[in-house]
């Protein structure tokens, strides 16, 4: 079974980087237990989200939500110079009140189906003046620097969430990708717990299976089954999390027995699914 890496690791509330370099790289589609923010400042990126493909620009932001399956591909002719945030569940969760929610940017980016920001005017804009700010923090070794930093972060998503509140940013819609694939992946999340099958998904969108299977491989990199699998676990997981009995766990994420579940689970977590409930 293709599995997909998890790859970065947060003990915190949120982690930032600046980062810089002249490599060629091309991850492997992968995934995180949080969320991941990256400001794009410079170089020639591709970034793959959940079957779209976008080209960046100078200051564009990715918004990659946990457990979204992604990777980039980076040419090194021109060096790649990015700032990266790292951000727990958790620390979102702290933000929301009856007054303001941190993760509107990510629930809208969600409805708008785009991964990518883009700010429409750099300089009449107070998300592109904080975002400068962040990125000279970290030449900046004065008393309580990295305090410092994080709260400009704090600023940086308020901006961030001002901004998509008042439509100030531009959501893009001209990423590269095939609606159909992009359309059987939305169904996939929306009806994890009901019986899914190759047969299902072909007759659903009224196209021949086989050719459903070699288009959903030739675009995402991973075979339909393989891509099932792994969201029911992380459905899984979260329901594991919230208390759910682990029996009906099981048949509530579509799978048929319980050894099977259990084997699948740890195959792709490394424990068995009992180990969240110590």
């Amino acid at each position: 079974m293709e599995t997909y890496n998890k790859r970065g690791y947060l003990n915190s509330d949120f982690r930032i980087f600046h980062l810089e370099d002249n490599v060629a790289k091309e991850f492997e589609y992968h995934y995180h237990e949080f969320h991941k923010i990256t400001i794009f400042i410079r170089g020639k990126v591709q970034y793959y989200i959940e079957g779209k493909s976008y080209d960046l620009k100078p200051y564009d932001i990715v918004l990659v939500n946990r457990n979204d399956i992604h990777k980039l591909t980076v040419e090194p002719s021109v060096p790649y110079e990015r700032i990266i945030v790292y951000i727990s569940p958790g620390f979102i969760e702290a933000y929301q009140t009856e007054d303001y929610d941190l993760s509107y940017c990510f629930q809208k980016a969600k409805q708008e189906h785009s991964n990518v920001l883009r700010v429409q005017s750099l300089e009449k804009s107070s998300l592109f003046k904080i975002t400068n700010r962040m990125e000279r923090s970290f030449s900046d070794t004065e008393y309580a620097s990295d305090l410092y930093r994080q709260i400009l972060f704090l600023e940086f998503m308020i901006q961030l969430n001002r901004a998509a509140i008042k439509n100030r940013l531009e959501f893009l819609d001209d990423a590269l990708y095939n609606t159909k694939v992009v359309d059987i992946m939305h169904y996939i999340s929306d009806h994890l717990t009901d019986s899914l099958n190759i047969d299902t998904l072909a007759d659903q969108f009224f196209i021949s299976k086989f050719y459903m299977m070699r288009l959903f491989k030739s675009e995402t990199g991973y075979t339909i089954n393989n891509y099932i699998n792994y969201k029911r676990l992380l459905l899984a997981r979260e329901l594991i999390v919230q208390g759910v009995p682990l029996t009906q766990v099981c048949f509530d994420c579509g799978f048929k027995n319980y050894s099977t579940f259990s084997r699948a689970y740890k195959s792709e977590f490394g424990s068995a699914p009992r180990a969240l409930l110590r």
